[in-house]
């Protein structure tokens, strides 16, 4: 299997479970590696045949932006579903960092991973 991945995405978003996180936007930063299989693509030099890495950007940044979670896990776990339904990826592991959640880290978050990697 391939991977095609993504490196500290930056979106806005309702994140967090105290009071004063629900009236501020945060900063989450997403790693995504997706599972894939780009001979195809590459033998024809034809994005119609691999992950459009800019489609799924785009389809996160709209949903996370609106989202209003108050669990990392919770918005890493749809993201999750959102990367294996809506773009056909067989296996992905995402990293969801919450810059700033804890004094004294530097980040906090999670790392998932869903689906069959083959």
């Amino acid at each position: 299997m391939d991977i095609i991945y993504v490196r500290d995405l930056k979106i806005e978003t309702v994140i967090g479970i105290f009071p004063w996180e629900r009236q501020v936007k945060q900063i989450v930063l997403l790693d995504l590696e997706m599972g894939t299989d780009i001979r195809r693509a590459a033998r024809e030099d034809n994005i119609a045949h691999t992950l459009d890495y800019k489609a799924v950007t785009k389809r996160l940044i709209e949903f996370v932006s609106h989202s209003e979670f108050q669990l990392v896990e919770t918005l890493a776990e749809r993201i999750a579903e959102i990367i294996l339904t809506e773009f056909t990826v067989p296996w992905v592991r995402l990293r969801l960092n919450k810059k700033g959640a804890l004094r004294g880290a530097q980040d906090v978050g999670v790392i998932i991973e869903r689906g069959v990697r083959s």
